[in-house]
């Protein structure tokens, strides 16, 4: 009698060096120690960025400022060959289209940035936007969500909604949307669900959260154990955003929905941090909580990376290697 058994996975054949780094890479997985070039980028983050966050104000003007620099950096972003962007208007915001390639465009991916609430563009995020839709297979709708301190988190959540609506309006079915999100967009994707699931809204066809902040009041304890070891992230200056949030908020606003609120229900969920970084226990709790809510939930924590460590896959390979991850989870959750 004759078994028949199906083939496994094709391997590449790595003839060169150029190859087996490619192969390394896309053989990565969470658990092991951090490559060297992770080490350094996180370097250079807590040098950049953590210090300028760090030496900004605590006030509007601070906040505005950090704009400016941050708005300066997205100037300088570029896109490779075969990568194309075209705006979008939404009406109270914008947002842009990006595709890399020729995107399954029956599918979509609406992205929402991070950035704590207060800085972040799609301009500064199309080097991963342009690799989110090359692994994905889709276009990426990144939305330029309304930000503080003009703005509130409140804010941000009627344009994730309305960007929702829009893709509805515009021939999507719910089922070929996925929304992922980073940080400050990871709670705005959290928050963006449980609103959609309580005015009875179709739901998405799953979703992806990177180092989301779940806790805007920063009480977990990994906020305070990963201080040192955070690369991006002033923790300090993190929660006191966070507490001015939501102050005057009652319990059952959509700001505290992702800490708070009932998950059961939601679509499939892919949950990934690092374990050095201070949202690290923010990103354990909503992903037990989802699988204890019966979600079907995949946590993935990634040892000594920086905060969003995919917003350096031009240079580090775990985060090239999480976009391989991602594009896994969505074919096996069908979506």
């Amino acid at each position: 009698m004759t078994t028949s058994t199906s083939p496994g996975p094709l391997r590449l054949v790595a003839a060169t060096a150029a190859q087996r780094r490619v192969a390394r890479t896309l053989a990565m997985e969470p658990g092991g120690p951090p490559t060297l070039r992770a080490r350094i980028a996180g370097q250079v983050v807590r040098a950049t960025v953590k210090t300028a966050w760090q030496c900004a104000p605590d006030s509007p003007a601070g906040m505005t400022r950090m704009q400016r620099v941050v708005g300066a950096v997205a100037r300088l972003q570029a896109v490779p060959p075969g990568v194309s962007t075209a705006p979008q208007d939404l009406g109270a915001c914008t947002a842009e289209w990006v595709r890399a390639g020729t995107p399954d465009e029956r599918r979509v991916v609406l992205h929402l940035h991070g950035g704590a609430y207060f800085f972040g563009s799609p301009r500064l995020y199309r080097p991963f936007s342009w690799r989110l839709s090359a692994a994905t297979g889709r276009p990426v709708l990144a939305l330029d969500y309304r930000l503080a301190p003009r703005h509130t988190p409140a804010d941000a959540l009627e344009d994730a909604l309305a960007a929702y609506d829009f893709l509805l309006h515009r021939g999507y079915r719910a089922r070929d949307v996925v929304v992922a999100g980073d940080s400050a967009g990871g709670h705005l994707t959290l928050a963006l669900l449980l609103e959609l699931k309580k005015r009875g809204a179709p739901l998405p066809a799953a979703a992806v959260c990177l180092s989301p902040w779940v806790d805007l009041c920063c009480e977990a304890d990994s906020h305070r154990l990963n201080r040192r070891t955070e690369y991006l992230l002033p923790a300090d200056k993190l929660a006191r955003l966070g507490r001015r949030y939501c102050r005057g908020k009652d319990d059952d606003d959509p700001v505290f929905s992702p800490r708070r609120g009932d998950l059961s229900g939601l679509p499939p969920l892919m949950v990934m941090a690092s374990g050095a970084e201070i949202l690290r226990d923010d990103a354990r709790d909503v992903a037990a909580r989802a699988r204890a809510a019966g979600v079907h939930a995949v946590y993935q924590e990634w040892d000594g990376q920086a905060h969003v460590f995919p917003l350096f896959a031009g240079f580090v390979p775990e985060g090239r290697a999480a976009f391989r991850h991602i594009a896994e989870f969505l074919r096996a959750a069908k979506a």
